[in-house]
């Protein structure tokens, strides 16, 4: 047990990174337990948990103030049982009293710090404290202090709030009123985009900026079906425009989680798997559209930056990199102008400062971001910019050489899943077979490793140990992977699995009373609450992508269970995605696949077949959001294609040349 070093605390023994980085903490921490709960009610103590995770800038500053000082440690040992718990593992946990922050503060965010009864139930809740009353924030001794007193003199009165709150959430969560989408819902959702559209720099608002690719995947959805030029600008303006900031790694490649400012200039350095997985998808999508080389080679350079930096020489992906190093944010991103000189020379060095924007002067910190904010990117003459290619490989080789951020290298199931239908997608767009390569390498390691012997996923992979019933998301995020490698290969094991896995996920999942998927299964731990979240945030919800996967195999393998699914989940959400239109863009992106999606192309192989491969490589060329290819097998000699819109099918075509001319029509 943990007591084999008497300085670590009962953290010792997990495997979260996160948890581990507080194992040493001289606060008395125990991971989420019967035996905190249980030593609660015997101690006669309230709770003391505290959220967050691994690469959190201000979670790691709180630990430095607060978790590590013996004075405040000891307070908290004295007056609470304290609980560390991995928000990323842990999502059913974070999502519960999340939901109680922003309804008791008005906001959230992480660090999240939360104090409960013994039986689970909230009274107090905020995000990071100091040590001392500073920033206009109340100090962690003072509120212990504060609450301490409470919990002795005033029980009743915290007691009788956290039923109540507890209650009224419970109300919010069980509320239900049927509705039904419409176009109109579609079309107002698209105003707001525009009315919060950065002309001057894309992005949405003005700072701090999110990359939110599902809001871009939405408008790009929109753009194809109602020929609005707009929406194609707002999201190539936003594209380019986070290229060209800060928020990109031009040394290392990787956009970071987001931009402290409106130019996308100074990011929040951390860099996170599912940004960068989503964004390869949207970059690729846009190339498809455009034809324009620079997305595919950001796309690509993304792609670089994983398989790098994220992948696990088993076939899984890491989650994220800090954006600390050195107990500094950013400190390893940041270079002066004579550093730059001295590595590359005079020459080579003023033109990287140029063309990168580096002054003696600096834009962070008196050091310096590099960014192309000045830079006209669709420009760049094609030897300046493998000269430059060169220039950022001595770059990136010295900065090798620096203390790098932590990485946290536990695998998450549901982020996987981005990542492989991401590396997928683009695999058959740029018909690269490595990507799919990779994305089958990184199927087989969920199924073989963070699956159990009865299908049963589960959330978190790390050091060989597969742990947490598995939520939502996993299950949605992991058939979105399927179904982009059956697309990318055809090969029916990767569409028996989704519909599999799609199953099993309405067995565990569904409100059988009211629709919806709840966020964990009918055989996990149950929780104060078993909430249903349909809100797309830094990714799409889960019942968004479970609708999206459930329209698509429909429209592939025509069972009629999944129609019927997602068109209760519609009605079922109907009501929260009116209320927050620019909140639920992923699954008003399902809706529009609902609706729109009657497009078909049937591939008959024949017997001969030598069109086949030309007819799919012609297809992925094309942006075709609402497509479903089908691919059966002729006795037929020769192949022929029927390509189905509007509920009418073409009559076969014998050649190339013809399915050119209907597929662009």
């Amino acid at each position: 047990m943990y007591k084999e070093n008497p300085k670590s605390n009962r953290l010792i023994n997990e495997k979260s990174p996160y948890l581990l980085q507080h194992a040493y903490n001289p606060v008395n921490w125990y991971p989420w337990s019967e035996e905190a709960f249980k030593s609660a009610k015997i101690q006669d103590k309230p709770i003391f948990l505290s959220i967050g995770y691994s690469t959190c800038h201000w979670c790691h500053v709180m630990e430095r103030e607060s978790f590590e000082d013996e004075e405040v440690a000891k307070k908290l040992n004295e007056n609470f049982i304290c609980i560390k718990v991995d928000r990323e593992e842990r999502p059913d946990i974070d999502s519960i009293y999340m939901t109680f922050c922003q309804a008791t503060t008005g906001s959230g965010g992480w660090p999240l710090n939360v104090m409960l009864t013994a039986d689970k139930k909230p009274f107090f809740v905020g995000t990071y404290f100091p040590k001392e009353n500073k920033y206009g924030r109340i100090g962690l001794i003072e509120l212990i202090d504060e609450f301490k007193d409470k919990w002795r003199y005033e029980r009743d009165v915290l007691t009788n709030f956290s039923k109540e709150i507890t209650e009224k959430i419970k109300n919010v969560h069980n509320f239900y009123e049927e509705s039904d989408l419409n176009e109109d819902d579609i079309k107002l959702t698209f105003k707001y985009f525009k009315e919060g559209f950065d002309s001057s720099y894309g992005g949405f608002y003005l700072e701090p900026k999110f990359p939110t690719p599902h809001k871009l995947m939405f408008l790009l959805r929109y753009w194809y079906v109602y020929k609005d030029e707009e929406a194609l600008y707002m999201v190539e303006s936003t594209l380019k425009q986070m290229y060209k900031g800060g928020i990109f790694d031009h040394i290392g490649y990787g956009f970071a989680r987001y931009s402290t400012d409106r130019k996308w200039l100074i990011p929040h350095f951390e860099k996170m798997l599912y940004d960068n997985a989503l964004l390869i998808m949207v970059y690729t999508e846009v190339y498809q559209i455009t034809g324009k080389e620079v997305y595919k080679e950001i796309a690509e350079m993304i792609i670089r930056y994983i398989l790098r930096e994220m992948k696990d020489e088993r076939g899984g992906f890491y989650s994220a990199e800090d954006a600390d190093s050195e107990g500094e944010e950013g400190k390893f991103y940041l270079w002066t102008k004579n550093e730059i000189i001295d590595i590359l020379g005079k020459s080579d060095g003023d033109l990287f400062c140029d063309i990168y924007d580096i002054t003696k002067r600096g834009n962070f910190k008196q050091k310096n971001i590099p960014n192309l904010i000045r830079y006209d990117i669709e420009n760049i003459d094609k030897d300046l910019k493998n000269k430059l290619l060169k220039i950022k490989e001595k770059l990136f080789q010295y900065r090798k050489k620096r203390i790098q951020p932590y990485k946290d290298d536990k695998i998450l199931t549901a982020w996987n899943g981005l990542a492989i239908a991401s590396l997928a997608y683009a695999g058959r767009v740029y018909e690269n077979k490595d990507y799919i390569d990779y994305a089958k390498s990184g199927i087989d390691f969920i199924f073989n490793n963070i699956m159990r012997e009865d299908n049963r996923l589960f959330a978190r992979y790390r050091d060989g140990e597969r742990a947490h019933l598995a939520y939502l998301e996993d299950y949605a995020f992991v058939v979105w992977s399927l179904i982009e490698i059956y697309e990318s290969t055809f090969c029916e094991e990767y569409l028996e699995k989704a519909v599999m896995l799609t199953e099993e996920m309405i067995n565990l999942f569904w409100d059988k009373d009211l629709g919806g998927f709840y966020i964990y299964g009918n055989d996990g731990e149950k929780l104060i609450l078993r909430p249903k979240d349909s809100y797309d945030f830094a990714i799409p919800s889960g019942n968004s992508v479970a609708a999206f996967n459930m329209i698509r195999l429909y429209n592939i393998t025509e069972n009629q269970l999944f129609r019927e699914k997602a068109d209760k989940l519609f009605k079922c959400f109907a009501h929260n995605v009116k209320n927050t239109l620019e909140a639920h863009s992923f699954l008003l992106t399902a809706y529009m696949y609902n609706v729109f999606g009657n497009e078909q192309t049937v591939i008959c192989r024949g017997v001969k077949d030598n069109i086949t491969k030309e007819i799919l490589s012609e297809i992925n060329k094309i942006f075709l959001p609402f497509n479903t290819v089908i691919l059966k097998e002729s006795n037929e000699d020769n192949t022929y294609v029927h390509v189905c819109k509007n509920f009418s099918c073409s009559k076969p075509v014998f050649n190339l040349k013809d399915f050119i001319k209907i597929i662009e029509k």
